[in-house]
């Protein structure tokens, strides 16, 4: 589908800044907050009042009362205001009291269902919205949600990156799958993609760098939990900052320029760029002769039936490829990847020869005319 979008943020400052609480837990709190990133120079205070939790017994939001506390600090503190919302209802309450930007959460997102009710309740009304990640890493069901809200006739889109669950992840709370927004944005390069670092990170301290991360992939804007008094918070204490170590995590942050008129500054860079494409056209002519190479072993295998999956040697490979590349000083998760998918690769294509019929000449032994050992593949 053809989306041509407008901008949520009409500024053309970057990082568009949008932050406050996880939750809205008390009016106080709220407006403390509130005049506390005004002065820090936010674009959109957030807070969720309807806050769907993994587990029930959780803190899930104060509710409609919050509403109010959302207007007060748009029409005292003069900061636009933005809320989640999660069910058609939450949009007619959210409009009723001027909220000027909604946002669909990971856990509504997920949900077609959920997300058609709220755009049925969009139908007509021209409001900003942003639409989170899915939970798990699918881009389609990211880009359906985002065309659910279009169809409603929905121009003031803006996508937030927010991570992806991942179980076992140990160092962020969502893996980022940077992948995942960069394919977003080549698709719809004019819709605005905001980075929700706080939920890609779960603690602190990693908060800087993955901000700084997003702003060098030409993200539009950051999206902060900030709280008054992080460790007292009601919902995701360990993820939110206090609004001074916001404003000094904001300062520290180095904004680079998309691209430059310096005619130099390219010819140097494209230079570079076409050593680039000459070693990426070797190394996928190296792969294309590893994968005849896979096909002769396939053809060896087949005439002894011998079944594809050798986990002895394909452990040896796994060994042998992480250490020579870790001493290369590149990334074991990288390294894994690429190893993993070549392996996927080198499969296919044994498969593809054992499953051919025989030369005329050759001559079958009993157990070739069974069927091969079915294949095996490490998950």
């Amino acid at each position: 589908m053809l989306m041509t979008f407008e901008p949520v943020f009409e500024t053309q400052q970057r990082p568009l800044l949008v932050a406050g609480p996880c939750s809205a837990e008390s009016e106080a709190q709220v407006l403390e907050v509130a005049k506390a990133l005004k002065t820090v120079g936010i674009h959109l205070f957030r807070a969720g009042i309807w806050k769907p939790r993994t587990r029930p017994n959780s803190f899930e939001g104060v509710g409609y009362e919050g509403l109010g506390w959302l207007k007060r600090v748009r029409e005292e503190v003069q900061l636009p205001v933005t809320t989640e919302v999660a069910k058609g209802k939450h949009v007619d309450a959210v409009l009723e009291h001027g909220i000027d930007v909604l946002w669909l959460g990971a856990r509504t997102t997920v949900n077609p269902f959920s997300v058609q009710e709220i755009a049925d309740a969009l139908q007509g009304v021209d409001v900003p919205v942003m639409v989170k990640n899915p939970l798990n890493a699918d881009i389609q069901l990211w880009i359906g949600a985002i065309e659910r809200i279009y169809k409603a006739g929905v121009r003031r889109i803006a996508a937030v990156h927010r991570g992806f669950y991942k179980y076992g992840e140990k160092r962020y709370r969502n893996i980022p799958y940077w992948q995942i927004p960069i394919e977003l944005k080549r698709q719809f390069p004019d819709l605005q993609l905001i980075c929700d670092h706080s939920h890609i990170c779960g603690i602190p301290v990693l908060l800087q760098q993955t901000a700084q991360r997003a702003l060098d992939l030409n993200y539009d804007g950051l999206m902060t939990e900030v709280h008054p008094n992080p460790p007292a918070a009601l919902s995701d204490s360990r993820q939110q900052i206090t609004p001074v170590e916001y404003d000094q995590m904001v300062r520290s942050l180095v904004v680079r320029a998309p691209g430059t008129e310096d005619s130099l500054f390219w010819r140097e860079l494209d230079h570079i760029r076409r050593q680039i494409d000459e070693i990426d056209d070797e190394v996928f002519q190296l792969f294309s002769e590893r994968m005849k190479l896979a096909e002769q072993i396939g053809i060896h295998k087949r005439n002894r039936n011998i079944s594809i999956y050798q986990p002895e040697r394909w452990s040896r490979i796994r060994e042998r490829i992480l250490s020579k590349g870790t001493s290369l000083n590149l990334a074991k998760e990288f390294l894994s990847a690429v190893i993993d998918a070549v392996h996927q690769e080198s499969i296919q294509h044994q498969g593809e020869v054992m499953n051919r019929p025989m030369d005329p000449g050759h001559k079958a032994s009993s157990g070739e005319l069974k069927s091969v050992k079915s294949e095996n593949s490490p998950k």
